[in-house]
């Protein structure tokens, strides 16, 4: 018999519990905000706090910045 493999939900993130923040050049408020979030990175759009919260893991963190922060 193969072993199926094991579902792993995604963590309950609690957005009120988290400490928020961003950039201070983001002008009108048209931006992305992020938090530390049990060793990942939440980021969430700042127009709708309520909405839905994207984990990225530190590696995952990093990349997206690199890639950001070059233009891509």
């Amino acid at each position: 018999m193969k072993e199926q493999p094991t579902k792993m939900s995604a963590p309950t993130i609690n957005s009120h519990e988290l400490a928020w923040r961003k950039a201070t050049a983001s002008g009108g408020g048209n931006c992305v905000e992020v938090a530390p979030a049990r060793g990942a990175i939440a980021m969430r759009d700042s127009k709708n706090p309520e909405g839905a919260i994207l984990l990225f893991d530190r590696s995952a963190w990093a990349s997206f910045v690199t890639a950001v922060k070059s233009g891509d």
